[in-house]
């Protein structure tokens, strides 16, 4: 962190401003990778838990549970085009 705060003093105004960008946008994309993150891992995790006690219903548990983490990488893609929209702004 403190290399950043070294490369931000050095830098001239314009330069300031998209560094403080950049470091903003990729801070923002972070957190939106943080809430699929730990869906994705809970949903698979129950996933597996019913599939061990329900083992007959495995293939419609599976289905589901696929659609559910396209669901919710959808919103990690969100997170990334706005990552790139703050970026290139």
């Amino acid at each position: 962190m403190e290399a950043f705060s070294i490369v931000v003093q050095q830098a001239d105004a314009s330069d300031q401003q998209n560094i403080e960008a950049a470091a903003g946008a990729g801070l923002a994309y972070g957190l939106a990778a943080i809430g699929p993150g730990i869906g994705i891992g809970y949903l698979v995790g129950k996933s597996v838990e019913a599939m061990a006690r329900q083992p007959e219903a495995a293939g419609m548990v599976r289905t589901t549970m696929f659609l559910g983490i396209a669901f919710t990488e959808a919103l990690a893609l969100i997170g990334f085009v706005v990552f790139i929209l703050l970026k290139f702004a």
